[in-house]
């Protein structure tokens, strides 16, 4: 299953990219997560590992989150003309998915946030809600792209919100 997903933040680029790799950052925007922790490297940099669990309701999923793609690799004072690209992939149990995100300008003060995804299930149960629930994903990932937006123009921190 594939899709995209983007939005428009009213934030310059560079401040988005930087955001968005920021750990310390994560909680406040990422809905659910429990934790997202390096298992080796250095989080946010290329061929790093972390372990992360997110929640939904009552469930939890584990998976391991490797970098695959991070240009540039210095995200201070980016050019208006360069695309950020920054990629992951995810494996959990009975899943594998990659992100492909890419933070374009499309002003002074405004970023195009476009995120590919790929996901492939193996397993019966992830087949089937892989085949039940297509729709599902695509409305988590612009779920966590509008929290991110939020907190990134107002500070909306989504662990004060209700879920």
């Amino acid at each position: 299953m594939k899709y995209t997903v983007s939005i428009e933040i009213a934030l310059p680029h560079d401040r988005v990219a930087r955001k968005l790799a920021d750990p310390a950052l994560l909680p406040q925007w990422l809905r659910g997560l429990v934790v997202h922790e390096p298992l080796n490297g250095v989080h946010g940099q290329v061929g790093t590992t972390s372990r992360v669990v997110l929640r939904t309701g009552q469930q939890e999923m584990e998976g391991t989150e490797t970098i695959t793609r991070r240009e540039p690799a210095d995200l201070h004072d980016i050019p208006a003309d360069v695309v950020v690209h920054y990629e992951r992939e995810l494996v959990a149990d009975g899943m594998w998915s990659a992100a492909r995100e890419r933070l374009s300008s499309v002003g002074p003060e405004t970023t195009l946030w476009e995120s590919e995804n790929e996901y492939r299930f193996s397993g019966l149960p992830m087949r089937l809600v892989g085949l039940l629930m297509p729709g599902a994903f695509r409305k988590q990932s612009l779920r966590h792209m509008r929290d991110f937006k939020a907190f990134a123009e107002q500070g909306t921190d989504v662990r004060e919100q209700s879920p």
